[in-house]
């Protein structure tokens, strides 16, 4: 066992508990700070809405929960397991595809499994995040609130060696600015502030985005409203009734709206709308971290960063989990944990923080060389096994299987085609498989 630090971790979702798993493997003294009163992060269902349904209102009262009712993953359980910790389906399940509830239920059985429950402190809000002396990187004062009553809050802070953080990124909406944004005569939701298709019944429904989540919400909200017409600004969009639905369209991006709540888009085509639905994602946001400009966030880019996880200047007493996204993310989240306690403890040797910068800043010159913009630094698509190799290789575990890539990058695939039923065909197909070859498994760490 190598030297032991005091660590914070900011954050008690499937990043955060990662982190204080392996800290505390590792013999550090850990304490996680969670602003909610439970654990799961993303995870946990919160039926509640935002008064400000765009979230642009720095004042509003902030709903952490971006779940919705009908929400499951687009990940099969064995792309959500940990190496030594598999997700198998339950009694009474039968898809590798679970519920948000069923998700919970894995997090806080992880939590409750490796004791990690007693290490954090609920209902605190971290509100600073700072080097006591900018002359050293190994003290850091972290500064928490908690709520008294409606309108009084408590401060309190205390010194640690070093903090991980993992505070998610769906917490932030972003939001499509378009000329007539302020013109619109409707309603207009974030995504982040949808729950249930009810509201939108016998509605004309515009969706902004592009992602998995939009076409999610698309479909279901198309149950109930007359018309959903998809908005996309992605060079490959096609202008074209969406798949199967007869009442879903899928557009080019807004170009105007005016006053009587007529949307046009690039195409030429126009619709009269009663809502805007922005599935636009969110913005990585750390308002606690004080680094005098060490560490910023531009154009939704966290850096700089090594390896999407230390500061090079304040390696390793400063680190990030959980910023990857398009990857198999719970394995990668796990060993970003491993890597981050490992380098605590001198058990794994960081580059000189002149190499660690080199390397960042050769990643953002092969991005500028392939027109990649910032806003997609941590979405590593389709280098993702490239990058899961390199992390199990640095803390000596074994690489996901080259079964599990094929069927993460298939996932990936259809996702991007729009593929209707996406989870049901997996479904079928990876049970088909199991049924053919009952000595393969799809979790990690089995043969």
């Amino acid at each position: 066992m190598g030297r032991s630090v005091k660590v914070a971790v900011i954050g008690a979702g499937i990043s955060g508990l990662l982190a204080a798993r392996e800290l505390k493997r590792e013999g550090h003294q850990v304490v996680v700070f969670e602003r909610y009163n439970r654990i799961g992060g993303i995870w946990v269902y919160d039926p509640r809405v935002e008064s400000d349904l765009l979230s642009l209102d720095p004042n509003r009262e902030v709903v952490l929960g971006s779940a919705y009712l009908s929400l499951r993953t687009n990940l099969p359980r064995p792309v959500m397991s940990f190496t030594d910790y598999p997700f198998r389906m339950t009694k009474g399940t039968d898809s590798y595809f679970p519920g948000h509830v069923e998700v919970l239920e894995f997090i806080q059985n992880f939590a409750k499994d490796h004791g990690l429950v007693d290490l954090i402190r609920f209902e605190k809000d971290v509100i600073r995040v700072e080097r006591v002396d900018e002359s050293r990187n190994d003290q850091w004062v972290v500064e928490w609130r908690t709520r008294v009553n409606e309108s009084e809050w408590e401060k309190d802070s205390e010194v640690f060696d070093a903090v991980v953080i993992c505070n998610g990124h769906h917490t932030t909406p972003r939001v499509a600015f378009f000329p007539g944004f302020e013109k619109f005569p409707g309603r207009q939701v974030h995504s982040h502030n949808y729950r249930v298709p009810d509201p939108y019944k016998n509605e004309v429904v515009v969706m902004i985005g592009a992602g998995a989540s939009t076409y999610d919400l698309c479909r279901e909200v198309s149950k109930v409203a007359k018309e959903v017409h998809l908005s996309s600004r992605a060079p490959d969009a096609q202008v074209s009734r969406l798949n199967d639905y007869p009442n879903i369209w899928q557009h080019l991006k807004i170009v105007d709206v005016s006053e009587d709540g007529t949307i046009t888009f690039e195409e030429g085509s126009s619709v009269q709308a009663d809502t805007i639905v922005h599935c636009t994602g969110y913005s990585y946001d750390f308002p606690f971290l004080k680094t005098n400009g060490i560490v910023t966030v531009d154009e939704n880019r966290v850096g700089p960063l090594y390896k999407h996880v230390f500061p090079p200047k304040l390696a390793p007493y400063i680190s990030f989990v959980g910023l990857p996204q398009r990857a198999m993310l719970f394995y990668t989240f796990e060993l970003e944990a491993r890597w981050i306690a490992g380098a605590l403890s001198g058990k794994f040797r960081l580059p000189s923080e002149e190499d660690m910068l080199g390397d960042t800043e050769a990643y953002y010159r092969k991005m500028e060389e392939h027109e990649v913009g910032k806003q997609h630094t941590h979405s590593i698509f389709p280098l993702q096994h490239d990058h899961h190799d390199w992390l199990a290789a640095e803390v000596g575990v074994v690489a996901p299987s080259d079964r599990l890539k094929k069927i993460h990058g298939h996932i990936l695939t259809l996702v991007k085609m729009q593929r209707d039923n996406v989870r049901d065909d997996i479904d079928r197909e990876m049970k088909l498989e199991d049924e053919a070859d009952r000595t393969q498994s799809w979790y990690l760490g089995e043969p």
